[in-house]
């Protein structure tokens, strides 16, 4: 849900800012920005991670990119885009690296690939329907704005699934007793 929420929104940047009037040369700039916030979410939200958690810090940064994607509505011009998309590329790139966190914190090890790669297929999946999702939604009402609701409103939902991942039950192992 994560990647389907933001998919969308980081495709048609570009032409958002386009059709918001921005010069097609500028507009790319704006993905450029989302892509240099994205960096820094990284590394900042992998820092919060390590001192408040990887499930809390995630839940936050959900919910940052659910709002941060609804903001892209009221936005039109070129400062309020460079920092909605900022606000949003920091919330989908410190999202990214917690995914690794929470395979290894709630699945045991022996099956930790496995694990990652059905996650990870997941994540391509998601990755793949927002591009053409947002593409029908502007050809069939004539605009992006039901992409950013569309985009936020599974942005939400990807915070209700975060929330409700509970983490791996490990066995008790029985400790003989001392002799």
């Amino acid at each position: 849900a994560c990647c389907a929420a933001h998919s969308g929104p980081i495709f048609h940047m570009v032409s958002y800012a386009a059709a918001c009037g921005v010069a097609p040369l500028t507009a790319a700039t704006v993905l450029g920005a989302a892509g240099i916030a994205a960096l820094s979410g990284r590394i900042i939200c992998g820092l919060m991670a390590d001192r408040l958690g990887a499930k809390r810090t995630l839940v936050g940064c959900l919910a940052l990119q659910a709002v941060a994607i609804a903001l892209y509505l009221p936005a039109r011009d070129i400062n309020s885009l460079y920092a909605v998309s900022m606000l949003f590329g920091f919330s989908y790139g410190g999202a990214m690296p917690l995914y690794a966190i929470l395979v290894r914190e709630h699945f045991p090890a022996r099956i930790m690939g496995s694990v990652f790669g059905v996650v990870a297929s997941i994540s391509t999946f998601g990755m793949a329907l927002g591009p053409p999702l947002g593409g029908w939604l502007f050809d069939h009402y004539g605009g992006y704005g039901w992409l950013y609701v569309a985009s936020s409103a599974v942005g939400g939902a990807a915070v209700v699934i975060a929330l409700t991942v509970r983490p791996h039950r490990r066995a008790l192992v029985a400790v003989p007793a001392a002799t």
